[in-house]
């Protein structure tokens, strides 16, 4: 038997450095600390390995002194560098069977013939091409999910991406696990059937309020609520537009202002009714609250602006709740929650925990193309069970405003947003 050492800042790191020079075969004998850590000092640690001679890897090669090596993370980067140069040797190689195009960018309509050698080479490259994604996955630097059952090798990638974008990592688990459980087996033999599956079940674990029309001689009162700066106002004058001017029917629209506090909100609300012709109210105290409603009781639709408040300022969103309190109107007010799509989901959390007491209805997410995650919007929709209505995705009024749908957001989950997919 022959003993080999290897060394590393942490017993983990020693012990993966040992696996990239000989795999699983050997024995762990000893770990011990050689170095503490202390100030201006890296701890060390070294593992002994013992490997019969004969299991020995031919590409083992020498422990390097250390002052020679390289940081693990460094070594795997260079691992991936070279799976990614095989991997567009591959791409290379593919890019000879694609279908040849001609100049109006029409595939030509004569047969290539393919030799079956062609054909098996072209089956080899796909092979190829999986477990080079495969392998290249199993280097990604976040932790493995706390669950049972190891995550095959094939859903790192799935993995990885949900976990980047943002999303709760007991949720993630959860949902690995419910995908581990319930796959089918043969499902699991290629990522990309793998990644189609998870984005499946993503799909069904979103709730949505789809949009509904008001019914004839009925009305839709929304009020929308949420943290100072995160375009409530824009947001109330993309739907004035929408129900006003881009459904099939044009539906009689007022507003309703309660952010007099802010001079500024009420006069770029002010200048949007008057560019779409519409009804305003505005609100000083809690018991003028009715009398704005019925003000407008000729409009299908009633939209209400509000303060925007530090989710930790209670006194601004009392205020809220005392109008919400005064309503002795027949008219029931569905409260929207608006937030901004581009802070973490425990930010989320504790914005909806602080405006919960209104009673949320529905969730409104605004600011996507200001961030690169979305896992934190499924993990809230997800934890709280409150459906998602709509999606501002730009400043532009009417046009950057999408309807909710589950695709779309999970698209922008494991994708990340595009703006011609909106």
């Amino acid at each position: 038997m022959k003993i080999l050492t290897f060394t590393g800042a942490t017993p983990s790191e020693a012990l993966k450095k040992a696996k990239l020079e000989i795999g699983d075969e050997g024995m762990l004998i000893e770990t011990r600390e050689v170095q503490k850590k202390a100030l201006g000092k890296q701890a060390l640690y070294e593992i002994l390995i013992g490997v019969e001679e004969e299991k020995i890897p031919a590409t083992y090669t020498n422990q390097k002194p250390l002052s020679k090596q390289k940081p693990l993370r460094q070594e795997s980067e260079d691992i991936l560098f070279d799976i990614s140069n095989a991997a567009k040797q591959i791409s290379q190689v593919a890019d000879v069977t694609k279908p040849q195009f001609n100049y109006e960018g029409k595939a030509q309509a004569q047969t290539v013939y393919e030799p079956k050698e062609l054909k098996e080479i072209k089956t080899e490259i796909n092979k190829l091409t999986d477990k080079v994604k495969i392998i290249q996955n199993m280097f990604w630097d976040e932790k493995s999910p706390d669950i049972e059952a190891q995550i095959p090798a094939e859903f790192a990638e799935i993995y990885r991406l949900a976990a980047q974008s943002g999303m709760n990592k007991e949720h993630l688990d959860g949902l690995m696990r419910i995908t581990l459980e319930h796959m089918p087996f043969k499902m699991k033999e290629n990522s990309a059937t793998v990644k189609r599956y998870f984005q499946t079940i993503l799909r069904k674990m979103v709730p949505i309020r789809m949009e509904v029309q008001p019914k004839l001689g009925a009305k839709k009162v929304m009020m929308l609520v949420g943290p100072t700066g995160v375009g409530k106002t824009t947001s109330i004058a993309k739907l004035a537009a929408r129900y006003s001017f881009l459904l099939d029917k044009k539906y009689k629209v007022g507003l309703v202002v309660l952010d007099t506090y802010r001079i500024g909100a009420v006069e770029q609300l002010m200048q949007y009714a008057r560019m779409m012709k519409l009804g305003i109210e505005t609100v000083v105290d809690p018991p003028e609250f009715s009398n704005a409603l019925e003000s407008l009781k000729y409009c299908d639709y009633i939209l209400i602006d509000t303060m925007g408040s530090s989710p930790y300022d209670k006194g601004k969103i009392e205020k809220i709740y005392e109008c919400l309190n005064n309503n002795q109107t027949q008219y029931h007010v569905d409260v929207i929650l608006v937030m901004p799509s581009s802070i973490k989901y425990e930010d989320l959390k504790i914005t909806y925990d602080n405006f919960a007491p209104l009673g949320i209805d529905t969730l409104m997410f605004t600011k996507l193309d200001e961030t690169m995650g979305f896992g934190n919007i499924f993990s809230l929709a997800y934890e709280t069970k409150k459906p998602i209505s709509y999606f501002s995705v730009g400043q532009e009024v009417p046009e950057d405003l999408v309807v909710a749908s589950s695709d779309f957001l999970i698209e922008c989950v494991l994708h990340g947003f595009n703006r011609s997919k909106a």
